[in-house]
């Protein structure tokens, strides 16, 4: 039994013997606590002039990007206006869902109606979760479908590591990318929207309720340059930022993931940017990112405008007609009173010879024009215009259009076009010489060095559609005006070739009063 000494003394021991063991074990465990809670570190400094990468750790680690997921829901947005979906003036009304965001925020309510250009703001300079929200559902209707096209971009731009599911950036499952990809977000936006890249720079903004002030005062007002782009912070990300500075015609990139507080993230981003400025080289080439082809909305849609409300401008929009028909017949061929029969039968055969060389969505592409044209003269100039490869070159360059144009043909301004492809229009020996002429294109030479472009589309069909359709509404200044489609980085550039330089600069003109798209390109 113990003695009363021995059960003093006991505690004692116990004391002395445990303590030790108890401190090191609470140590253990608030270690791993504050390792749990932190976020991991990952930074990247990029030359923005090329892309090439001078500083990178963890750089591919997929982590909470938090506010830095604005970027792309900026970058929608205005890749939204510049192709008409939206417009900076139009009315947003403001869901339940926005308004409820947690802030940051501006405080938007339900039902309340503000600007488009207010919101891009609030998201960019404050870093609104409603606004930014509410961005999303205007464009796409749905949060969910916004963040669909979000990560439809993104694989676009090459951000192969990123999954968003949100327009704000918030904490969710799944919802991760990398310093890189973030980097290389950050060059898009300032190389494909210029126009638009100051707002990453203003240190206060009117967004319509109220004026709002920047979250990266500090960084941008005391780096020597710094003029954007984004920050970040959730309690899982830690503080983030995306930041570009210039000196002289360097440009540096600098993004920062998991930052233990504002004060030494900036710190860690200033001494990231003055590295990648020691290793930048001084006179690099600028080779801009190659832009993506504009994809449009999820599955299309139309645009309504609220009466007295200014129509957004259109700028290269791509056009979706739903037309369901049970057949689509050829026009038929029309009688040539005109003609003698042996240059009617030489049309006839030729004319054939064009169909087989047409492709299947050429074929469907004429059919729908001719479909929705009053005349079959119009559907016969659908025909002509149509260009593939040398095949069809080739036998346009020796036929003269479909029967169905000829009644629409003077006698007096018509010619046979001849065999010979390098000649745009000659006499054929076998027509007398009082039989009546066809054109089939005019000529390029002289002073004919001059073009137009109509805008760049995702694929060689929109292109050729659109150019069909300008030509048919255009018909007077475009005629026998050479449609070519051209292959670039950027998608498929819709042009017309063969004029003045007065005639190209006048159509573009009309183009341009109607809302179109136009540039001139001159002889290279």
């Amino acid at each position: 039994m113990m003695s009363d000494v021995q059960a003093r003394r006991f505690p004692r021991a116990v004391t002395g013997r445990v303590f030790p063991l108890l401190l090191i074990t609470f140590a253990m465990v608030l270690a791993m606590s504050v390792r749990a809670i932190a976020a991991e570190y990952a930074a990247l400094v990029m030359d923005a002039r090329n892309g090439e990468v001078l500083h990178a750790t963890n750089a591919d680690t997929r982590l909470h990007p938090a506010s830095l997921t604005k970027m792309m829901t900026l970058y929608i947005a205005f890749e939204a206006i510049e192709h008409g979906e939206i417009s900076l003036d139009t009315m947003v009304t403001v869901s339940a869902k926005a308004a409820s965001e947690p802030p940051s925020k501006l405080g938007l309510k339900a039902g309340q109606k503000i600007k488009l250009r207010y919101l891009i703001r609030a998201a960019a300079v404050k870093s609104a979760n409603d606004a930014a929200t509410a961005i999303g559902e205007a464009i796409e209707g749905s949060e969910a479908a916004f963040a669909r096209r979000m990560n439809r971009t993104a694989n676009a731009l090459g951000m192969s590591r990123t999954t968003f599911k949100n327009a704000h950036g918030l904490t969710e499952s799944g919802h991760l990318s990398t310093a890189r990809d973030m980097s290389v977000l950050g060059r898009h936006l300032f190389y494909d929207f210029p126009e638009y890249y100051n707002l990453f720079s203003r240190q206060s903004a009117d967004a319509g309720v109220r004026t709002v002030h920047h979250t990266n005062t500090r960084f941008l007002q005391t780096y020597q340059g710094a003029d954007g782009i984004k920050t970040g912070y959730t309690s899982a990300a830690g503080f983030n930022l995306v930041a570009s500075a210039h000196r002289g015609n360097e440009r540096v990139i600098a993004t920062v993931f998991g930052g233990r507080s504002t004060a030494s993230r900036n710190a860690k981003v200033a001494e990231l940017m003055d590295l990648g400025f020691k290793r930048a080289q001084t006179n690099v080439a600028v080779a801009k990112p190659a832009r993506p082809p504009y994809l449009g909305k999820m599955g299309g849609g139309t645009i309504t405008v609220a009466e007295g409300e200014k129509a957004p401008s259109v700028a290269s929009k791509i056009i979706r007609v739903n037309v369901t028909v049970a057949k689509s017949p050829w026009p038929k061929y029309r009688p040539l009173p005109e003609l003698a029969p042996e240059s009617e039968e030489m049309l006839l055969a030729a004319s054939d010879d064009v169909l087989n060389a047409l492709t299947e969505a050429e074929q469907e592409a004429v059919v729908l024009a001719a479909a929705t044209e009053a005349t079959a003269a119009a559907a016969a100039e659908v025909t002509a215009a149509v260009e593939e490869g040398d095949r069809a070159e080739t036998a346009r360059a020796q036929i003269a259009p479909i029967p169905a144009i000829a009644p629409t043909l003077r006698p007096e301004t018509v010619q046979l076009a001849s065999v010979e492809p390098t000649a745009a229009v000659v006499s054929a020996d076998p027509v007398p010489s009082t039989a009546p002429e066809i054109v089939t294109r005019l000529s390029t030479s002289g002073d004919r060095h001059w073009g137009i472009n109509i805008g760049t589309y995702g694929t060689e069909y929109e292109a050729r559609k659109e150019l069909l359709k300008t030509a048919l509404s255009e018909i007077e200044m475009l005629d026998g005006a050479l449609r070519k489609v051209v292959r670039t980085p950027r998608g498929f550039d819709a042009n017309f070739l063969g004029l003045t330089e007065d005639l190209a600069a006048m159509t573009c003109r009309r183009l341009e009063a109607r809302g179109a798209e136009c540039a001139t390109v001159g002889p290279s």
